[in-house]
């Protein structure tokens, strides 16, 4: 019997029985030097695992210089596609002395037949793929342990539905005997939510009677979710809305309502716990105590291999929230209703996971007097600080007057901007274009949005000089398509990250698209017909992958007081899966490099 390792993906989808079947059926072959190990065109006979050495992927029908599309070393597989497809696509030459296990095809074929799991792994996109890994990093093996898990429909109580006109004295003789703490209540429009504090309201400030309809009463606009969504995106939303519970529609019925006490049952985390001290904050320095405590809701979400989307979902609402907060502390209410304070970057992208740099700014209304304006704004710029947001280098912060203005003068700056297309003006039409209302009026953003987009959307020449920039930094693949392994590392922001987020924001430029998320830009996109659906899934993907990595490194740049760069990902210290990943994603990136530039025609630039 071969000893072989067998504790990394595909064979952990295996059971033990499995695992051991693959034991008894390997063979250990030894390559020399540029022997070709599997031919193009050749029937597969068996997977190779690479015990020691170098394999490299050859494409014969590309130039001598561009050939070489994969590299393969210690951990790796390959050959399984050869056998499922009756041939190799592709020739496989060893690069130096090889050992390699070989798995025989009969064997490989019965172990996909009997471990479903096993056989997918072979047919997955990257998506797929991702997912194994954050198995693989989850705390026991498990993904989204116990309530990360969890779906609405296992956590939500039975809708409690009365008519119209039912009376205040019944809905609360009702609410009691349910043990509930609200009703849905029945309406030509659909149904409307009524609460406790609803009722209290109605008959001790509106003064109305016992017998009084509840007709008019409570909310009509429903926080809704679907019952086989997450319960994690349930508390996103109840984070981002404020709202303390959320109705589960189905086929445009309700078929049941969702708590926070619910919620909370199923929390394992301390998620819950943070949003509620951001909530309960009544002071600067309680609100400080609970921001401080986002790092560590970070690590624990990570630990339990939350999908990044919600993670990034949750931590971006309460960001919001916490600024919101610091918002109202120190801005006359009287000035809320005729201002917006926005974020940018990739704080108004949503993408922000651990606090970094401020990027905000402030839209007036047009004809507001507000004497004290840049005063207060400098308060907030140092209370921000002290809730853990850093100054801005390139000081894009609202106690800059040039971050500052009404309706008018802000669209007159875009104009500007648009008109100069210099690499100052365009990053600024760039940040703006990410900018999110977290406080006062968002409807002015949207005016100035629109002057936005107006300006920019059919500019071909400015949405040209806006996508060169994904250029700018080159995609860290060798000429042969294998990863570059420099000792400090790749930089990922530059090399992974800014290409797609940035390139998506030009489509979405050019196509109107509102959200400004980049996971949502590329769900747009896909819909409108300007990416097909499987590359804009690989592209949000590979997006995920780079930012886990990148936060990975930030958690460590945090743990080792500063010594591991913060951007830098040592593909060394990587596992073989996460390599395998990795090379993939990149080879997607430089992909959509290629389209940005067939399509912006950046090849003449």
């Amino acid at each position: 019997m071969v000893e072989v390792d067998l504790s990394q993906p595909p064979f952990t989808l295996l059971d033990e029985a499995g695992r051991e079947r693959v034991r008894q059926g390997v063979d250990l072959a030894y390559f020399d030097r540029d022997e070709i190990i599997l031919e193009t065109g050749q029937a597969g006979e068996n997977l190779f695992l690479i015990h020691k050495g170098e394999v490299a992927e050859v494409d014969p029908t590309l130039p001598a210089a561009r050939s070489r599309i994969g590299h393969y070393t210690r951990g790796d597989l390959f050959g399984a596609i050869s056998i499922l497809n009756g041939k190799s696509r592709y020739r496989f030459r060893a690069e130096q002395e090889s050992l390699c296990y070989l798995l025989p095809k009969a064997l490989f074929l019965e172990l996909c037949d009997d471990s479903p799991p096993f056989a997918e792994f072979f047919r997955q996109s990257l998506a797929h793929k991702a997912r194994l890994l954050t198995e693989q990093r989850a705390e026991g093996g498990v993904t989204m342990a116990g309530f990360m898990l969890a779906r609405v429909d296992e956590c939500m109580r039975e809708p409690l539905v009365v008519p119209a006109a039912t009376t205040i004295a019944e809905a609360v003789t009702t609410i009691n005997e349910r043990h509930a703490d609200s009703l849905l209540v029945a309406g030509d429009a659909g149904p409307g939510m009524i609460t406790k504090t609803d009722l209290l309201n109605a008959l001790v400030v509106e003064g109305r009677g016992r017998d009084s309809a509840l007709d008019g009463l409570g909310h009509s606009e429903l926080i809704t979710v679907g019952p086989g969504q997450y319960l994690f995106e349930a508390l996103v939303m109840m984070t981002r809305y404020k709202v303390e519970r959320v109705v589960v529609v189905e086929k445009g019925a309700p078929v049941g309502v969702v708590e926070l006490t619910d919620v909370l049952s199923y929390f394992s985390s301390r998620s819950y716990v943070v949003s509620l001290q951001v909530e309960q904050a009544e002071n600067l320095e309680a609100l400080a105590a609970a921001s401080r405590r986002t790092p560590e809701l970070v690590k624990a979400l990570m630990a339990q291999g939350v999908k990044l989307r919600f993670a990034m979902g949750l931590l971006a609402a309460l960001n919001g929230r916490i600024m919101h907060k610091a918002w109202d502390f120190q801005v006359d209410e009287r000035y809320h209703r005729d201002s917006c304070l926005m974020v940018m970057g990739s704080e108004g992208r949503g993408e922000q996971i651990l606090k970094t740099d401020q990027d905000n700014g402030l839209i007036l209304a047009d004809g507001l007097e507000w004497p004290d304006c840049a005063e207060q704004m400098q308060r907030l710029t140092e209370t921000l600080i002290e809730l853990g947001y850093p100054p801005c280098p390139g000081n894009i912060m609202v106690s800059n007057p040039e971050w500052v203005g009404n309706v008018t003068q802000w669209r007159e700056r875009i104009a500007r901007w648009a008109g100069r297309r210099d690499g100052d003006s365009l990053m600024k039409l760039a940040i703006m274009l990410d900018s999110h209302a977290v406080a006062g009026n968002p409807a002015l953003l949207d005016q100035v949005r629109d002057e936005l987009f107006e300006r920019c959307a059919g500019d071909e020449l400015l949405l040209s000089y806006f996508a060169r920039t994904t250029l700018r930094f080159s995609t860290p693949l060798t000429l042969f398509g294998s990863l570059k392994r420099p000792q400090h590392g790749i930089d990922i922001k530059k090399g992974g990250i800014f290409p797609i987020v940035h390139g998506v924001r030009v489509m979405a430029l050019e196509r109107r698209i509102r959200p400004t998320s980049t996971l949502e830009r590329l769900d747009a996109l896909a819909e409108d017909g300007r990416l097909e659906t499987r590359f804009a899934e690989d592209l949000g993907e590979a997006l995920s992958l780079f930012t886990e990595l990148r936060l990975k490194q930030q958690l460590a740049h945090l743990d080792s007081g500063g010594e591991r760069k913060p951007d830098r990902v040592v593909v060394q210290e990587l596992s073989s899966l996460e390599r395998d990943l990795l090379r993939e994603a990149l080879h997607i990136v430089k992909d959509f490099k290629q389209r940005l530039s067939h399509r912006f025609h950046l090849e003449y630039s």
